[in-house]
């Protein structure tokens, strides 16, 4: 659910202007700042203004307003800062270190460096593990 700002939280904090931070966007709904750690430079974080922390709490009318700056900055990456792409990722509250929603978009270039993902991949079992794995999601998505 959709909370108002909190004094406590570092991404409200530069949303209100009391942290500094290197803006790149920002508009009614949202706010797009540069990393402090990044990957690479222009890895930039995507936040809603309201403190809203997991993808679940979205309310429906702002998912849209916040892809849509994910994928505004994420096509201008390569030509502003001539990556070959990027990399797009958003925690869902493990991993979080800042607990308020937010999409890192990444300027990627090939032989960068980075992996595929920051995580070890695994396998199915079998065919039949991932068919129940796939039948349990679909049952409760409706």
């Amino acid at each position: 659910m959709e909370q108002p700002n909190r004094a406590d939280c570092r991404f409200c904090r530069i949303i209100a202007g009391d942290l500094d931070a290197h803006v790149v966007y920002e508009d009614a709904d949202v706010v797009a700042f540069l990393d402090v750690r990044p990957l690479f430079h222009g890895h930039t974080l995507v936040v809603p203004r309201a403190h809203i922390e997991t993808l679940g709490d979205v309310p429906a009318e702002l998912l849209l307003p916040l892809m849509l700056v994910v994928q505004r900055l994420s096509v201008a990456m390569p030509v502003a800062l001539g990556s070959q792409g990027s990399f797009v990722a958003c925690n869902n509250r493990v991993s979080q270190s800042v607990p308020h929603l937010h999409w890192h978009v990444v300027p990627r270039t090939k032989g960068d460096g980075m992996r595929g993902f920051f995580w070890p991949r695994t396998k199915y079992e079998s065919d039949e593990q991932a068919r129940e794995v796939a039948s349990v999601l679909r049952r409760v998505l409706g």
